[in-house]
Parts: C-alpha cells; sequence; structure tokens
C-alpha cells in the first residue's frame, strides 16, 4: 500500500524569442558566434570545457569584467525579466561561463529563469525585484517554494541529492564527504554565497564537509548561516506549505472506554499489511480487516504472519459499492496508490492521471463510499500517503480531491534510515511531533546483527531498487564484517523499517524479493505515531 494561482504562462519558450534590437543583434554578431534568439538556446547546453578540465571557474583569457557597463543587474541579483509574448517572469543575473555560451554583448545580461533554469540574453526588459512589494514577493516565493518541495526529497541513484539544497538547480554540484549526509552544493551558489573561489577550494578538499556538516566558524559561511533549528524549520517548511484553504476536518470526540469497539478496517493497496500489524502492537481490538491487494508475495507475507484474519478482496478497481455495503461498515480506511507515476525520480512517470497515477482516484472512490451517511456521527477515520517527491500540480490534485492539506514525515526521526512521506487524513493529531521510543532502533548498528559494524549512522530510503542499499558518492555498502564490505541482511532490512526480525520469510521468498516487499511498505514506527490515538475511540486488549 504503501509506495507505489494560476500563474503566467511557463517559461519554457522564453528563450525561443529575443528582444535584443536589430542594432545589438549586429553588434553581438560581431562579438560572439552565438545568436541567443537561435532556437537552440531553448535548451541549456553543457558548460563549455575549460582549460585545464576545470569547468567550475571562467577561461583565463576572459577574466576581464562581466558587465560593466553602468546598468547596475551584477551577477547574482534577482530581477524580473520579460521576453517579446511573455509576461514578466522572476530569474537570477548570471555570468556567461555558466551558460556555456559566449559574453552577452554591451547593455545585455544573460539571466536563469526560476521555473526551468534555462538561459536568455536580455537587454531592455529588466526591473529590481522589489521585496517591499507584496505582490512581487509573493510570487516570487511561490516559485521558490515549489521548486523546493519537488526538489528537496529527489535523489538520484548514488543516494545524493539530485539538485543544490540551496537553488534546487545548479550544473555542477559538489557532494558532502560526510558519509551520513546527502546534500549538494552547486558551484554557483558556492561562489556567490559563500565568497569567490569558495567552490574551488572545497574541491580541493578531500573530504569536504558540507555547510551544514561543517562545525567551525559557528555555522556562518559568508552570506549562509546555518540555523541551530534547522531541521525544526525544514519540518515546518514542509508542514505549512499549503496553497489551499480546506474547512478543518470534522473532530470526533474520544469515546467513553465502556462504549469503545472493535475496530473495522479497509486497507487498499495493503502490501504486507502493515496496518494490521501496527493495530496489533498497539493493543486494538480488529473485528474485521478487509484488504486489497494483488501481489502475490504480499498476500502470502499477510496471510502466514496474521493467520488468516486478513480478508483479501483482490484488485481494487473491481471493489464496488455493493461489496462495501456487504463488507462494512467501515470504521478506517488506509492506503497508498503506487508512486512510480507520481515520483518525479522517475523521468517516463506519467503523472496523476494516467498509468498507475490513476490509482489514487480509486482510492477516492472508495474513500466516499465508505463514508457514515448522513446522520451517522460515529467516529470515522482515513489515512492516504504517498511520495515526497512528487510535482506539486499533482500533490495539489491529491490535496483538492481529499479536502485536505497533507503532513510530510520523514522515518529517519524514528528509524535508521530517511524515508520523507505526505500522509493525507483525518487522524487526530497528525501535525503532532514524531518522537521516538526507547524501543524504536534510531541508528543501524542497533539493526545488525552480532558481528557485523555499520559503516553508516542511518542509511538512505531503500527502495525496490538492490542498487538503493548502496551508500554515498562512492556506493559504498552500508556494513563491514570479517574485514569486507557487506550488504543489508533481510532480517536487518525489517529492523530498519521496524518489523519483526523474518516477518517477510515466507515460502522460499528471495533476498530481492523480500527487498522488493520492503522497498513498497510503509515505516512501522510512524504508523504507530499515526495510529496512537486511536486507543481513544475503540476497544484495546
Amino acid at each position: 500500500m504503501e509506495d507505489h494561482e494560476e500563474m503566467e504562462p511557463e517559461p519554457q519558450q522564453k528563450e525561443e524569442v529575443s528582444v535584443i534590437t536589430p542594432h545589438q543583434q549586429q553588434q553581438q554578431q560581431q562579438q560572439q558566434p552565438t545568436d541567443p534568439a537561435s532556437p537552440t538556446v531553448a535548451t541549456t547546453p553543457e558548460p563549455v570545457p575549460m582549460a585545464g578540465g576545470d569547468t567550475t571557474s571562467p577561461k583565463t583569457a576572459d577574466t576581464e569584467p562581466e558587465y560593466e557597463d553602468g546598468r547596475d543587474f551584477g551577477i547574482g541579483e534577482l530581477v524580473w525579466g520579460k521576453l517579446r509574448g511573455f509576461s514578466w517572469w522572476p530569474g537570477r543575473i548570471v555570468s556567461w561561463w555558466m551558460t556555456g555560451r559566449s559574453r552577452a554583448a554591451e547593455g545585455t545580461r544573460w539571466v536563469m529563469w526560476f521555473g526551468d533554469g534555462k538561459f536568455s540574453v536580455v537587454s531592455k526588459k529588466l526591473a529590481h525585484i522589489i521585496t517591499s512589494e507584496s505582490q512581487s514577493g509573493s510570487v516570487l516565493f511561490t516559485v521558490f517554494q515549489n521548486c523546493f518541495l519537488e526538489c528537496a526529497y529527489q535523489y538520484d541513484d548514488d543516494g545524493y541529492q539530485s539538485y543544490c539544497t540551496i537553488c534546487c538547480g545548479g550544473r555542477e554540484v559538489l557532494m558532502c564527504g560526510n558519509n551520513n549526509c546527502c546534500r549538494c552544493f552547486c558551484v554557483e551558489c558556492v561562489d556567490l554565497l559563500v565568497g569567490p573561489g569558495a567552490a574551488q577550494i572545497a574541491i580541493k578538499e578531500d573530504p569536504w564537509c558540507c555547510y551544514m556538516c561543517e562545525k567551525g566558524q559557528k555555522g556562518v559561511f559568508g552570506l549562509l548561516e546555518r540555523h541551530t533549528d534547522w531541521p525544526c524549520r525544514l519540518q515546518h517548511f514542509f508542514a505549512n506549505n499549503h496553497d489551499q484553504d480546506f474547512e478543518q476536518p470534522k473532530l470526533y470526540p474520544p469515546v467513553m472506554a465502556e462504549k469503545r469497539q472493535p475496530i473495522r478496517v479497509l486497507s487498499l493497496f495493503d502490501g504486507i499489511a502493515t496496518g494490521l500489524l501496527v493495530l496489533k502492537e498497539l493493543g486494538i481490538q480488529v473485528e474485521r480487516y478487509v484488504a486489497s491487494e494483488v501481489c502475490e508475495d504480499s498476500i502470502t507475507v499477510g496471510i502466514v504472519r496474521h493467520q488468516g484474519r486478513i480478508m483479501y478482496v483482490g484488485d481494487v478497481r473491481n471493489v464496488t459499492r455493493k461489496h462495501l455495503h456487504e463488507w462494512g461498515p467501515f470504521d478506517l480506511v488506509i492506503g497508498g496508490s503506487p508512486c512510480n507515476d507520481l515520483s518525479i525520480v522517475n523521468p517516463a512517470r506519467k503523472g496523476l492521471y494516467e498509468g498507475t497515477g490513476r490509482l489514487f482516484f480509486e482510492f477516492y472512490r472508495l474513500l466516499h463510499e465508505a463514508r457514515p451517511k448522513e446522520g451517522d456521527n460515529r467516529p470515522f477515520f482515513w489515512l492516504f500517503e504517498n511520495v515526497v517527491a512528487m510535482g506539486v500540480s499533482d500533490k495539489r490534485d491529491i490535496s483538492r480531491f481529499l479536502e485536505c492539506n497533507p503532513v510530510m514525515i520523514d522515518a529517519k526521526e524514528v528509524t535508521a534510515a530517511h524515508r520523507a512521506r505526505y500522509f493525507w487524513g483525518n487522524l487526530p493529531g497528525m501535525n503532532r511531533p514524531l518522537t521516538a521510543m526507547f524501543t524504536d532502533r534510531l541508528d543501524l548498528q542497533d539493526c545488525l546483527e552480532h558481528g557485523r559494524t555499520a559503516k553508516f549512522g542511518k542509511v538512505r530510503t531503500i527502495t525496490t531498487r538492490s542498487n538503493s542499499i548502496k551508500q554515498g558518492k562512492d556506493q559504498h555498502f552500508p556494513v563491514f564484517m570479517n574485514e569486507k564490505e557487506d550488504i543489508l541482511w533481510c532480517t536487518e532490512m525489517e529492523r530498519v523499517f521496524g518489523f519483526p526480525v523474518h516477518y517477510t520469510d515466507v515460502s522460499n521468498m528471495s533476498r530481492l524479493a523480500r527487498q522488493r516487499l520492503l522497498g513498497r511498505s510503509w515505516s512501522v514506527p510512524v504508523i504507530r505515531h499515526l495510529f496512537a490515538p486511536l486507543k481513544e475511540y475503540f476497544a484495546c486488549v
């Protein structure tokens, strides 16, 4: 189950149109071989190779001052720019060498547009961003926010962030040498904010600790200042990125202890029955647990580990209103549709309305059918989960259908692995802080068998792919045993997720098959955190 304002026209095509005057075009053609109005500028080119293979600084033969025409608009300044046929759009003045092209003509500027990261030469249509104007600040913040929400938790196969921690872009990035860190900083941001030449200094350091890990200088590096409470600020940012306003969900008062009844659950995209496992661990009595699942391995795990207490009903698309009336009523509906076509990590994703993305609407359909009818005031709860690294438009549409904004919870706070997920629902206290219990294994070493040593404190997100076990830019295995690196054993992965040891060890299943099941599952401590308030509503053992 488990994994699985309308703005101005987008700037993707801006570079196809130039606002440079004919005189400036003639002057520019004499100074540079590339015409910025050419359609070839519409795609960001590779940087021009520098002398000695160095692509982080301009050629030594072209080091004379840039943009020295008295027009202001220096490198790094935030501006509004306009091209013919398009509305004003925010961007940043950049150096010619960052674009991989030739110098801009006198009186013009290279601009990197926010949103798509492409470059254009702009002449007269430039204006400073006035931060005191609420409208300008609001639009610019929205552009930044959407970009950050999409990219902050997007990771490459090597486990590092796909984009710069600061600007969510960058043509060339510096990767932190701290094995427990996965952050990247682009050369442009480092030189601009820390100081000219700071990127070259960082490149020469081996290993280089990023500005979030470096303990010296009291967290101040040029214009960069690391807040001591940055984890809380990041959590708050994701928890308050609500660009849509919805009515507060109906609040149900706790039920008197003598009137509490066992819970009846409808679990869609059930996976390996994490929901039932957590309810049992919390001591909540389960009267009926109806699960929709199509993976045979997942069903086998559920049957064996829960002694046939799960009623499997097949494909979610075949479940009808009549079925729900026969099996219900339900007190809790949970699910997490497949994320393959929603995650922006997948370059071939089809989005919310195609491929497996459409399965979200099956959850929405059955949730609507399972809700209590008007006049029925019994407590009714639901929960929907999916990845954080989804497009802003898909997240907005899911929120619009479910009529609530999500909360972001990262399992790294209660387990030994990173696993950031969005949760929509009406469970009481979903926004409360995630607090580890004394039984939670917060360090990888606590999850390992005897005689094995963890090389990392926490591992990156474990997915269905076998190489997700490897860590860091050098793709190290996370465990050291008998003087050799080793992978995580299945029992160790189960501990990382919070499952009982050997939970997925059924029917002679292979190691890779068991990892696939775990890679699609929920983190047990996170679901325990979300389900805990249900003890105030339903009978407990």
